[in-house]
């Protein structure tokens, strides 16, 4: 078993100034002005979950948003610069729970459009980590708000009808755990900021500046939790980084819908780029491009061991050392203890084995009892 966090790798490096003068922020749009303040964010606390009970208002517009997604077969592009591209090679994305339905119709990329979409990442780069961080956080703050009001029921019914999951499995998957992921980043990044060198010596002040990588990130999500989905782009994306996305073909239309959350949250064109694609023809262009800096990664682990092997039988190709962040299966455990409520403990222990069909690293799979 392979696991590791889920974090976004990034590069530090540490200067020694003499100068105690603080340098100007360069925004996005190239005007050089003065950092007058620093920022504090707004208390980040876990998005509440609702409880859908019948007859409620939530469980009422839920319901209303799946059954009128649940009539239509929607069409998802590539997004490479903020344009929508078609590519003529159109793929199907069916609902599990009736194949009948097609949940989706999505644009399949081929070479062209990877080569233009590594190159639209790199364009796009320098303005994008010229931001000051306040205002990449404030993007994904506002994407977060979006997702837990104004889409929170479209962002589940498209978890649910493209990815069979019951309105409790994607409201803590789509609603809850994509919003957290969004505003802990925030939180956490402000975090590794502010983490400088204690001592100095006389007339030096040290500081250690958190630099984006040099080359585009490589996003590959997984089909089973659409929180990971947006997490695997949001926040490479935040720290500075641009990055190409490649959804899973089982989770093209909740991705899409994450997706444009994000634009019109403020994510500008070729920061994060929408590309479903073949995997493995992909992943390989990828790999083999010079300025590859970076795979976030979520499925298994025999993909992943195959992945981590390509990467390192191409490093004399690459201008830097890609990092290589991975999250692959897991075992998760219950330990029931004597005082434990039986019927309570054989509940949840079921539950947390096979709900969901028991399709996430989270699922219960081994039971210790005393």
């Amino acid at each position: 078993m392979l696991r590791l966090n889920r974090t976004c790798a990034i590069k530090a490096a540490c200067t020694s100034l003499r100068s105690y003068s603080a340098s100007p922020i360069v925004r996005s749009s190239g005007v050089r002005v003065p950092q007058l303040a620093t920022f504090r964010l707004p208390e980040i606390k876990n998005e509440p979950t609702l409880d859908y009970v019948p007859g409620s208002l939530e469980q009422e517009q839920l319901m209303a948003t799946v059954a009128e997604m649940s009539t239509k077969t929607y069409h998802v592009p590539l997004v490479i610069n903020g344009r929508e591209v078609r590519t003529g090679d159109v793929k199907e994305q069916l609902n599990p729970g009736k194949k009948s339905h097609v949940v989706c119709t999505y644009e399949n990329a081929g070479a062209k459009e990877v080569e233009e979409a590594i190159e639209g990442t790199l364009a796009a780069k320098s303005k994008w980590e010229a931001m000051p961080i306040y205002d990449r956080q404030a993007i994904f703050l506002r994407t977060a708000d979006l997702i837990a009001t104004k889409y929170r029921y479209k962002l589940m019914a498209a978890s649910m009808l493209g990815q069979g999951k019951n309105i409790w499995q994607a409201e803590i998957d789509a609603a809850t755990e994509s919003v957290d992921f969004l505003r802990f980043n925030a939180k956490y990044a402000s975090e590794i900021y502010a983490q400088q060198p204690p001592c100095n010596a006389p007339g030096v002040w040290n500081r250690v500046e958190y630099r984006p990588l040099e080359g585009f990130v490589y996003a590959v999500s997984p089909f089973n939790f659409t929180a990971i989905g947006v997490n695997l782009a949001a926040a490479p994306a935040l720290m500075g980084n641009t990055v190409l996305w490649k959804p899973s073909q089982g989770a093209v239309l909740s991705n899409y819908v994450a997706f444009d959350i994000m634009r019109e949250a403020g994510v500008p064109d070729g920061v994060i780029q929408f590309v479903p694609g073949d995997a493995v023809s992909m992943t390989k262009q990828v790999f083999d491009h010079p300025e590859f800096a970076s795979l976030h990664f979520t499925g298994s682990t025999s993909v992943f061991k195959h992945m981590w092997k390509q990467i390192a039988q191409n490093l004399d190709v690459y201008k830097s050392y890609p990092r290589i962040v991975g999250e692959t299966g897991g075992k998760n455990y219950h330990l029931v203890h004597p005082s434990a409520n039986l019927d309570s403990a054989v509940n949840n222990t079921i539950r947390g084995a096979f709900e969901f069909q028991g399709q996430k690293c989270s699922a219960c799979s081994r039971l210790y009892v005393p």
